[in-house]
């Protein structure tokens, strides 16, 4: 709010180019905060894919669990009033590569017991399908697999 207040008093004193910078870093603040929401949606996407992989199976709760991932992933990166998304497809790709670390650490406490260390777990599953089955995912429940606005 007090950002607000200062764009505010920046455009009635006339400075209008410090009004600009300053909701530049705004926009830049709110589209971090997507990021980060995104990237801790999709490391639990991650998680459940990867224990999935890995076990060959699934339960009611992983399914919910990754429904429920997508869709938060599919709100926080919706444009609501200009349409589209924040992150591109790249950027979401991007994300979710970063996050595959994480989620690897935490599934490997989770599949099989706690038997395997995440870099076993790891070579159990494959990196790049379970990634590309996330943003499958996620275009899905988006309604649209051309996301890159």
């Amino acid at each position: 709010m007090e950002e607000l207040l200062e764009i505010r008093e920046l455009l009635l004193a006339n400075r209008v180019a410090d009004a600009l910078q300053l909701v530049e870093e705004m926009t830049e603040m709110s589209k971090d905060d997507k990021l980060n929401k995104i990237f801790s949606f999709g490391i639990i996407l991650l998680i459940h894919l990867i224990k999935q992989a890995a076990e060959g199976q699934s339960t009611r709760s992983w399914e919910t669990s990754i429904l429920n991932a997508v869709k938060q992933i599919q709100r926080t990166n919706r444009r609501r009033k200009a349409g589209g998304t924040y992150l591109t497809l790249g950027e979401l790709r991007e994300t979710l590569e970063d996050a595959y670390s994480s989620a690897l650490r935490q599934a490997a406490l989770e599949a099989f017991e706690g038997r395997y260390e995440a870099a076993e777990l790891g070579q159990m599953v494959d990196q790049k399908a379970i990634i590309e089955q996330a943003i499958a995912l996620v275009l899905e429940a988006a309604g649209d697999r051309n996301t890159g606005s």
